[in-house]
């Protein structure tokens, strides 16, 4: 999996340090003149190398709630993975059903059907028999036949995911589902949490997915650049997070075609993935919220996209089409 956003010249001397990625792994850099350093831990999970950024005066303060925000992100990726046996999802997936849910799972399913009844089903988990259906097409350079498409397609739906505190479990065969669009967010949430803990009031928290929480240095907010759908080495825009979770999502991130046209994101109604948009920025009051958003507002396109988030509280968008036309929220346009 690719990050879906990334920094850019936001961190500094830390940035450059070359941190190695492995937990508990640090760098540090030059004291600023109120005495307070930038510290940096980074480690694998999601597929990806996950990074956590504290501005503290203590070093061994910074440290331990480096090494709490690392370990409870890892933690949520252990819970949330598709691929792992020992994870909670893939034992769904495989079983039809699971007993004795944890607590951060029903957290996570709770938002995702909060988020499929608010968009009308453009937002589902529960797509991953559409993933696994072309993604074995796009090994053989092909697309789905629409006899597998459609015998895909009939075992998706939200509404045929039950849950409760004492067990999850599908209501139709073949199903399977995805966190994928929630679980980074959500491991974003929790290392702040774990910052917080330990008294870090500066912190940028990068799973894939990013939450910044008071500042980079005095007076200067932590700053992160957006990708380019099209071209990796370009940013689409650079803004600063003042307390607010950023998550991205494009059809770029994981392509089964070469025009972009059929990617991992899927619109539950047609079986396929939507035409109109190349990728969407989310600013949300959380990472769990900002990552389902983000996902969401790719199914439902610009139009509608924009018109649900203005009706919510906290939450600004960009939004950029397969012809690379940009929408911005009035809230994204000022934290250029």
């Amino acid at each position: 999996m690719q990050r879906r956003t990334f920094i850019s010249a936001a961190i500094g001397s830390v940035a450059g340090m070359g941190c190695l990625s492995l937990p508990g792994s640090m760098a540090r850099g030059t004291p600023a003149a109120s005495g307070m350093r930038l510290y940096r831990g980074a480690a694998l999970a999601f597929g990806t190398t996950i990074a956590v950024t504290v501005q503290h005066h203590e070093q061994r303060q910074a440290e331990l709630a480096i090494e709490d925000a690392l370990h409870a992100a890892r933690n949520i990726d252990r819970l949330m993975s598709i691929y792992s046996p020992a994870s909670q999802v893939f034992q769904l997936n495989r079983d039809g059903r699971l007993a004795r849910p944890d607590a951060h799972l029903l957290t996570v399913l709770a938002q995702a059907q909060a988020l499929s009844q608010w968009s009308d089903g453009a937002f589902d988990i529960t797509v991953q028999p559409l993933w696994q259906l072309f993604r074995a097409a796009a090994d053989e350079a092909s697309l789905p036949a629409d006899t597998l498409l459609r015998a895909a397609q009939a075992r998706v739906g939200w509404r045929q995911l039950a849950w409760d505190s004492r067990e999850v479990r599908f209501l139709r065969p073949g199903m399977a589902l995805t966190l994928n669009g929630l679980a980074q967010g959500y491991a974003a949430d929790m290392a702040l949490a774990a910052t917080q803990a330990r008294g870090v009031r500066h912190a940028l928290l990068d799973t894939g997915e990013f939450i910044a929480r008071g500042q980079r240095a005095a007076q200067r907010p932590w700053t992160l650049g957006i990708q380019d759908p099209r071209d990796a080495e370009i940013l689409a825009a650079t803004v600063k997070v003042e307390g607010r979770s950023v998550a991205t999502s494009g059809d770029y991130e994981c392509t089964f075609t070469p025009d972009f046209a059929h990617h991992h994101i899927f619109d539950p109604s047609k079986g396929d993935s939507p035409r109109e948009l190349a990728s969407v920025t989310v600013l949300a009051p959380t990472g769990l919220l900002a990552d389902g958003l983000s996902t969401t507002f790719m199914v439902t396109g610009t139009a509608r996209a924009h018109a649900m988030a203005s009706r919510m509280d906290g939450v600004d968008l960009m939004t950029i089409d397969k012809q690379g036309r940009r929408q911005m929220s009035p809230g994204f346009s000022r934290l250029l």
